[in-house]
């Protein structure tokens, strides 16, 4: 499958001398679902920026289904829809209004422009507002009109900057859906930026962590995890003998034995037998699996919400 995306030594350095982005490289392949994951100021918005045309980049190359972004620039732009994370919503037009105008920006004439706002609105669920202005609006509400902005043209790219960003969980399953939808059953590329981490654990095919401008890790949510995850048995005793595991990394505090394992499904029968042969009674037993969290908690030393 080829690459849609291509990011080739991607730098970027802001007049006051900030190193926003220090040589990264991502090739995303068309059709698949992509995260791009980093705590505040890692360099997430700052390369949609790049990618999209509205942040000059100091060096390196960016190409969108083989176009240069920048000799390229009103092809590449065509291809490429942009849910951004701050709301920006005419506040004078109906939500209809709003999308046939955008549907103009792109090339669309009236008849076209209607005819995908009328089906948009109705896969996201908007129909019902299209008569409202944003004013009378949600936040969550206001968020399904930013993606709606982002798909009228039907480009074959679609950027969501924390798309879900205030969106209470109900809504947030829904967007999700809607997301999914675009990916598997329209061919669309997605590239996703989030706070959530379990958005980009159900959702992503592959993600890159970034983090001081860096990318220092990337592959499927799964890879990450077997590479870079630990899970967690948890297992209540009556009482402990603590040379029992010595290939297990373990802890023992208030009756609860605490072991680290790559591989849980695996480790936990044997250690279950290991106990019960030492006539130790187990009351409890508790398993955490890692998680993606985990692996961006150790590569970075941040929670993904840090600033």
């Amino acid at each position: 499958m080829s690459n849609i995306i291509e990011i080739n030594n991607l730098k970027k350095i802001y007049s006051n001398g900030k190193h926003a982005l220090n040589g990264i490289n991502i090739n995303i392949e068309k059709g698949k679902f992509f995260g791009l994951l980093g705590p505040n100021g890692a360099g997430k918005t700052t390369t949609i920026g790049i990618l999209t045309g509205l942040v000059n980049l100091t060096s390196g190359k960016i190409k969108v289904n083989g176009l240069d972004t920048i000799k390229d620039y009103k092809q590449t732009r065509k291809m490429i829809g942009l849910s951004p994370q701050e709301i920006n919503l005419d506040v004078f037009f109906t939500i209809r209004e709003l999308l046939i105008f955008q549907g103009g920006y792109y090339g669309l004439s009236i008849k076209e422009s209607k005819k995908r706002v009328d089906k948009i609105l109705f896969d996201l669920g908007l129909e019902e507002k299209a008569y409202s202005k944003a004013r009378e609006l949600s936040g969550g509400m206001k968020r399904r009109v930013q993606i709606a902005k982002a798909l009228i043209h039907d480009p074959e790219i679609i950027i969501l900057d924390e798309p879900t960003a205030g969106v209470d969980i109900e809504l947030r399953h829904l967007l999700w859906d809607s997301l999914k939808e675009m990916n598997e059953k329209h061919d669309k590329t997605l590239l996703l930026t989030t706070h959530y981490i379990e958005e980009a654990e159900n959702l992503c095919d592959e993600v890159a962590i970034i983090d001081d401008g860096k990318i220092i890790a990337q592959g499927s949510p799964k890879d990450l995890i077997a590479n870079d995850g630990e899970s967690q048995i948890n297992i209540t005793v009556d009482n402990w003998d603590s040379s029992l595991l010595p290939n297990f990394n373990s802890s023992f505090q208030d009756n609860i034995v605490t072991i680290k394992s790559k591989n849980s499904d695996k480790d936990t029968p044997h250690i279950i037998n290991k106990i019960t042969d030492a006539n130790i009674s187990i009351t409890k037993l508790d398993i955490r699996k890692a998680n993606l969290e985990d692996v961006f908690i150790k590569l970075t030393g941040k929670k993904l919400s840090d600033d």
